[in-house]
């Protein structure tokens, strides 16, 4: 089987290893009009273009867009237009409008989105807990996403501006991890802050959540926040990030709590009210790589051997949570997500 990736940034290369070491696969090509993708190509003996039409016109068997996220759209619709399977880096598109075309191009072609947590192993234990009632019916969860970025990061300029912050950038992970575990998100309200570095975009945000089942949820993001508080911090799921002790996220429900992603249950050890003692246990999960996972299953997707784990219409629907919340943090408004459309 012959993939490609178009977008040699830090995660499609990650991807490319990634095909490069993966059995019943072979990375064909990688395109990227960078002169060091050409490099890259051939260190992993692949095939370079500068651009997307003569890979399509090379024969491959399926192509992952890891692309900015302003090129996605373009990117997949061109390899769909040909019926290539696709692997579309999150978020799907960076409008809810365009992540519609994607879906309209797709057809019958299989589209998988790349929110590669749904491969996490804790996640999708957590997942389980709570749809097995290991907690009961959930009724308040608590998410945080704090990150210190470096100030070099922001020497990036559109970094700097509205719509290079948290609420776009890091929100669509939080907010996908959210709607895997406990549901649909139906309405937002958010309040954001550029107080601590002074740009133009935010640098935090607190968010409040209702979920379709009923449940309340609080959220707060900033990449000017030190602390371990963060999926990337506390998954040890990426290298890059010193593993720290701590969770992300805690869900309450009526009869327990669990805590995301050490997978701690808390459980009453008689009657459910604040005067029983409670028990913690350690839920296990295997270590495993959820990006090794993903690639893995958009082999077999190709294959014709897996359904997409995440379809576009699911993607799009964390997509229009987050374009909720960037639009609440501006008006001070409620905004009703209809992100189950």
């Amino acid at each position: 089987m012959k993939l490609a990736v178009v977008g040699a940034g830090l995660i499609g290369r990650r991807h490319a290893e990634i095909i490069a070491g993966l059995p019943g696969a072979t990375l064909a090509a990688i395109v990227d009009p960078a002169p060091e993708a050409e490099v890259f190509a051939s260190s992993l003996g692949a095939a370079w273009f500068a651009d997307l039409a003569p890979l399509l016109d090379a024969g491959v068997d399926g192509v992952v867009i890891a692309t900015p996220n302003r090129l996605h759209a373009a990117g997949a619709i061109a390899c769909l237009a040909r019926r290539l399977p696709v692997l579309v880096e999150k978020p799907v598109a960076d409008t809810a409008e365009a992540a519609a075309r994607i879906a309209r191009a797709a057809g019958a072609t299989p589209t998988l989105v790349g929110h590669h947590r749904r491969h996490s192993a804790s996640l999708k234990a957590a997942r389980a807990a709570i749809a097995e009632g290991r907690v009961g019916a959930v009724t308040a969860v608590t998410a945080l996403s704090h990150l210190l970025k470096p100030d070099d990061y922001f020497d990036v300029a559109w970094r700097r501006q509205p719509g290079g912050g948290p609420i776009l950038i890091n929100l669509i992970h939080v907010v996908d991890d959210l709607r895997y575990l406990c549901g649909e998100i139906v309405a937002v309200q958010a309040m954001a802050s550029s107080a601590t570095r002074g740009f133009a975009v935010e640098d935090t945000a607190v968010v409040t959540l209702r979920f379709a089942s009923g449940a309340l949820g609080t959220l707060g993001v900033s990449d000017v926040a030190a602390g371990p508080w963060s999926w990337e911090l506390t998954s040890g799921e990426n290298p890059f990030y010193p593993r720290q002790d701590g969770d992300c996220y805690l869900v309450a429900g009526r009869d327990g709590a669990l805590a995301v992603p050490t997978l701690d249950l808390w459980r009453y050890d008689g009657p459910p009210h604040w005067g029983t003692p409670m028990t913690r246990t350690r839920l296990p999960a295997p270590a495993v790589d959820p990006l090794i996972q993903q690639m893995r299953h958009f082999r077999d997707v190709v294959r014709g051997e897996a359904e997409p784990l995440v379809t576009v219409a699911d993607a799009a629907r964390s997509l229009v949570v987050v374009e909720a919340i960037a639009e609440a943090a501006h008006t001070g408004r409620i905004i009703h997500c209809n992100s189950g459309d």
